[in-house]
C-alpha cells in the first residue's frame, strides 16, 4: 500500500489552491456580440477572476508578471499561467464571436482598499 494511504483513504489531489487577492470584482461580467451568430451558436466561454485580475493587472495596468503575482499573493508561474489563458479566451471570443462570462472560483478574496500596495 503507497505511504499515507491506509484502509478508508483516498488518492490525494494534490494541495488546496491558494487564496487569490483580487483587487477589483468585475462590475460587467458578461459579454456577447452584438449580432447573433449565423447557425448553430457555439456555447459561451467561461473566465475566472483569478484569470480577469491578471490580466487586468498586467495588460490594463502595466505591471509585470512578478508585480502582479505579489498583488494576487500568488507566485509568477500562477499569474503567467492565467494571463496565458486569459488571453487565449478574449482572442477566441473576439474571432469566433462566442459570448464571455466571467465567473469566481471560490479561492478569491477581494483586497481591501486600506491595505498598502506592495
Amino acid at each position: 500500500m503507497p505511504m499515507g494511504m491506509g484502509p478508508g483513504w483516498g488518492p490525494r489531489r494534490g494541495r488546496k489552491r491558494k487564496m487569490r487577492m483580487i483587487g477589483v470584482i468585475p462590475e460587467v461580467r458578461h459579454f456577447y456580440p452584438a449580432l447573433p451568430p449565423m447557425g448553430q451558436p457555439k456555447p459561451p466561454i467561461f473566465m475566472t477572476y483569478e484569470e480577469f485580475e491578471a490580466l487586468r493587472l498586467v495588460d490594463h495596468e502595466g505591471l509585470t508578471q512578478e508585480e502582479a503575482g505579489k498583488r494576487m499573493g500568488v507566485s509568477r508561474g500562477t499569474v503567467w499561467r492565467a494571463l496565458s489563458s486569459a488571453r487565449k479566451k478574449v482572442a477566441q471570443m473576439l474571432v469566433e464571436g462566442r459570448e464571455l462570462v466571467i465567473l469566481p472560483q471560490g479561492n478569491e478574496v477581494p483586497r481591501r482598499s486600506d491595505e498598502e500596495e506592495p
